[in-house]
């Protein structure tokens, strides 16, 4: 039972991040909720026992996620969509 209300915790987690980075017209903003979506997504691969998928999303994604958010700073100046 325990098991089945943190997934669901987990889960709308999940979407709020989801729905924020895409809701976002701020470039830095956007990329923060989207690591944090992934660093989720990661938690919840950890917590289902797929450790080699979380530490892999962790890795990978996250990591990348946070090269790209310097590089889009960079490039862009960190401005607004219109």
């Amino acid at each position: 039972m325990i098991f089945t209300i943190i997934e669901i915790i987990i889960g709308i987690i999940l979407l709020i991040m989801a729905a924020m980075s895409v809701a976002q017209k701020d470039v830095l903003r956007s990329i923060v909720f989207l690591m944090f979506f992934l660093f989720v997504l990661s938690i919840n691969f950890i917590y289902l026992g797929a450790t080699l998928i979380g530490a892999i999303e962790l890795l990978v994604y996250v990591g990348a996620i946070s090269a790209l958010m310097v590089f889009t700073v960079m490039i862009t100046g960190g401005k607004e969509f219109e």
